[in-house]
């Protein structure tokens, strides 16, 4: 009887998950404590890193693009395909979207060049996304390796752009394109360095679990994830469905390129979005593709990683050791509650 009610308020999920990260958390601990840091002094300065007011703005403009990357990865999923190709997603829609706000330059301004670089952007990722689409329904590839790899090659293109057509030769030197306008950027939330492009994440979770939850083609959706063969079989088009998701994934990334580039950015240059998509890729396996919840988890994530810094600085740690931190809590909490929840 006392299971039963543990079950009905969720309160044995509560319990796994609350081991799971306390697992992940005395992992990271000894970890760091191998290196000479102690575990107490480095969980007090991430926690100060985090709750500054400093930061509070930081965790949001790092989860903006986050947020869109990892709800890239959970609409594919919920059809059973695996997009490892947010990286390159992210970036083909900041060029895009830099390749729209440069070919509209002087013709427009404002409100209408960022609507026109959110379409750009939203293109260009689904494009890049459907090019992995159309290589597993015409040549069997799996979408898993041709996603990971298209990411290199979207690195590529943009790196081609800002060293040569692109380049800013009025700027410093390094490759990079030129700055946007102000007039063309994000706007400001209030008096916070947060940028609207984060309503634009937020909207996208709430359309994407709308869509999810609510459509036919959300339906669909799941039934192709759960048994292509049945839902051939049901009369749904399986490739037409697959296409699709990863084109609304695509797109999603694109959108958040757009939104680091318009927002955070402002240019194109080496390093731009390097490992949000990888990032993105873990929220939402963390969250189990939910969208509201991949949403929560790349804020949490967003947050691991702009403490980065705080190690460095305080503890002599390297700052790419938050990224261990991401890892540990999703092996613990995707192995230790899946285990748990199937022999429960």
């Amino acid at each position: 009887m006392t299971a039963l009610i543990l079950d009905k308020f969720g309160v044995k999920a509560v319990i796994r998950w609350a081991l799971a990260l306390g697992a992940a958390a005395v992992a990271f601990g000894l970890l760091v404590l191998t290196k000479g840091a102690n575990p107490f002094s480095v969980y007090s300065s991430m926690w100060t890193a985090i709750t500054s007011s400093a930061s509070f703005d930081g965790v949001f403009l790092k989860a903006t693009p986050l947020i869109l990357a990892a709800l890239a990865v959970a609409v594919p999923a919920k059809a059973g395909l695996v997009n490892v190709g947010g990286e390159g997603q992210l970036v083909v829609g900041g060029v895009f979207a830099m390749g729209a706000n440069l070919a509209v330059d002087g013709r427009m301004s404002g409100m209408a060049v960022l609507v026109v670089m959110c379409v750009a952007g939203a293109v260009g990722g689904a494009l890049w996304a459907a090019i992995a689409a159309l290589l597993r329904l015409a040549v069997g590839i799996n979408e898993a390796v041709s996603t990971l790899l298209l990411n290199y090659l979207a690195i590529n293109l943009m790196t081609f752009l800002i060293f040569d057509r692109w380049k800013d030769r009025n700027g410093s030197g390094q490759p990079a394109s030129r700055p946007i306008p102000v007039v063309d950027r994000f706007p400001l939330l209030g008096n916070s360095k947060v940028h609207a492009g984060l309503l634009v994440a937020v909207v996208a979770t709430g359309l994407v679990w709308w869509l999810l939850r609510s459509t036919r083609w959300g339906f669909q959706l799941r039934v192709v994830g759960g048994n292509p063969e049945a839902a051939r079989r049901a009369g749904i088009r399986v490739g037409g469905t697959l296409l699709s998701a990863m084109l609304v994934g695509g797109a999603l990334a694109g959108l958040g390129g757009v939104a680091q580039l318009a927002g955070a950015e402002f240019k194109l240059r080496q390093g731009f979005l390097l490992t949000y998509g990888y990032v993105g890729f873990l929220a939402s396996w963390l969250a189990r593709h939910k969208p509201i919840n991949v949403a929560v988890a790349a804020v949490v994530l967003a947050a691991i990683s702009i403490t980065g810094d705080s190690l460095q600085l305080d503890s002599s740690l390297p700052a790419a050791t938050v990224n261990v931190l991401m890892a540990l809590v999703l092996l613990a909490v995707f192995g230790w509650t899946r285990v748990k929840a199937a022999a429960a």
